[in-house]
């Protein structure tokens, strides 16, 4: 065990008494604090301000806050747990602590460390769960920005999970007597708690022990689509952050990037599943089975894509395939492409003053062709921004239809590789350009990442800004 700067205790102080003195918001956010941990809080206060007065008024979640309108006095700590003070300034701070030890009670000064038998810390709360940081005094904006980090990760239903957890602990003893068999239940039940919704707490928990009871074992499986997005890890959502934390098993495309599964939950097994045009690659098929092979053996499977699920990437057939076999299967969106290309570039895709719609359209089928039965009449109206997914082999064809359905050749265009990545590459140009094949090659490039391309009047203020920066360098 390292060295701990201090040491974290969880305090019981229900029906417990507890005195604040201090007379602003510092003082009235402990004692609100305090109260809403079950004490009785006696607030010492002799001009209390507007947050105080609130309080006063208002009252506490829990406990009771007992206003006496004086300052503090020696005599007044006797039969306290704690002793809270918003002190004038460090000579203040230290006598109150003194006279509190002389009556066997642990002090805090609120912001004087030096001051202080105890510290309050940032808190995350998710009770019956509640989370505690310390910075040991020196940086307690670090402490709640820590804070603020861990309350993204963790789902407001951990709560009603843990409640139900301490009303089923006692009878899960005699539906489970065997220890190893109710570790096993509360580990796949911590998971479950991360994925399900908390409607679902009670019931769930439940259905859970009554399956480890009748076979030892849980066979109800899951699957959730997440969409990585293009490639930053901090453009997730905090929906697909969870997930990852709570996967059993990551299926993920070749397209995502490493920090994205860093953030994946440490034991889950990753499989590689990767579909990629004109290169080695499962079959959909093989990735439907797998997925409802893991999903009936009680894994919680997350089949991660890059972008966002629904959009270009197959989740519609694995929804059918899993929803027939039964399986449970969520989605949780993710940023496609082109919403990320557009804030990369600062380009809105519907402006108003340049285009009335938005299409996002594949620029390949299948077999690698120009796909067929697209719309091209409305492709080329001139007051649609076109995203083109995937389309670097067939440019010039989609190029050249575009202009014979009456496209302008000098239509601005957009390409990007690598959307959001530190290795972003960008391309601008115009329509007859693209007759030639779009010059950003990305199939050859580092990045490895499929093109896409974007052809609209709103493209034009980018491509500006790309000259300008160009004659600036």
């Amino acid at each position: 065990m390292q060295k701990l700067a201090k040491l974290p205790l969880f305090m019981d102080l229900h029906g417990r008494r507890v005195l604040v003195a201090g007379n602003g918001g510092p003082a009235a956010w402990k004692a609100e604090l305090l109260a809403a941990s079950g004490a009785d809080v006696v607030v010492l206060a002799d001009a209390p301000g507007e947050e105080m007065q609130s309080l006063l008024h208002n009252g506490a979640a829990d406990g009771q806050v007992l206003h006496q309108p004086r300052c503090w006095q020696d005599d007044d700590f006797a039969g306290m747990a704690l002793a809270v003070i918003e002190a004038q300034d460090d000579a203040e701070a230290e006598r109150f602590r003194m006279a509190a030890h002389r009556h066997g009670v642990l002090a805090c000064a609120i912001d004087r460390p030096m001051q202080s038998d105890v510290q309050f810390g940032s808190i995350v709360n998710r009770s019956p769960i509640v989370i505690g940081i310390s910075t040991d005094g020196a940086a307690p904006v670090l402490g709640q920005a820590i804070r603020r980090r861990i309350e993204m990760l963790l789902p407001p239903a951990l709560a009603d999970w843990a409640a139900a957890a301490k009303t089923l602990r006692s009878r899960l003893k005699t539906m489970l007597p065997d220890a190893d068999a109710r570790r096993a239940y509360w580990r796949r039940w911590a998971e479950l708690a991360f994925a399900a919704p908390a409607a679902e707490a009670k019931a769930r928990s439940l259905a859970l022990a009554h399956e480890y009871q009748a076979t030892g074992c849980a066979s109800g499986g899951s699957v959730t689509l997440v969409g990585a997005g293009p490639g930053d890890a901090e453009l997730l959502t905090i929906k697909a952050m969870r997930a990852l934390q709570s996967a059993d098993v990551i299926l993920f495309d070749d397209l995502v990037s490493q920090d994205v599964l860093e953030l994946a939950r440490r034991e889950a097994k990753r499989m590689l599943v990767g579909k990629r045009g004109r290169r080695a690659s499962c079959k959909q098929d093989d990735i439907n089975d797998l997925m409802l092979r893991l999903a009936n053996q009680g894994k919680h499977v997350v089949r991660l894509k890059s972008g966002d699920p629904m959009i270009f990437g197959r989740a519609g057939e694995e929804i059918e395939r899993l929803r027939a076999a039964g399986i449970p299967v969520r989605v949780v969106p993710g940023i496609t492409a082109a919403l990320a290309a557009a804030a990369s570039l600062g380009v809105s895709l519907t402006h108003r003053q340049a285009a009335h719609s938005v299409r996002f359209v594949t620029g390949h089928a299948r077999d690698g062709s120009m796909p067929a039965g697209l719309d091209w009449r409305g492709m080329a109206d001139p007051d649609c921004t076109l995203m083109l997914y995937m389309g670097g082999g067939t440019a010039p064809a989609i190029a050249a239809r575009l202009i014979a359905e009456g496209a302008s050749p000098d239509l601005p265009v957009s390409a990007m590789a690598a959307i959001s990545r530190p290795d972003e590459m960008r391309w601008h140009g115009c329509l007859r350009d693209l007759l030639e094949g779009c010059p950003l090659n990305a199939g050859e490039s580092t990045a490895g990442a499929p093109l896409l391309i974007g052809i609209g009047q709103v493209f034009r203020q980018a491509a500006a800004q790309s000259r300008d920066l160009a004659i600036s360098a």
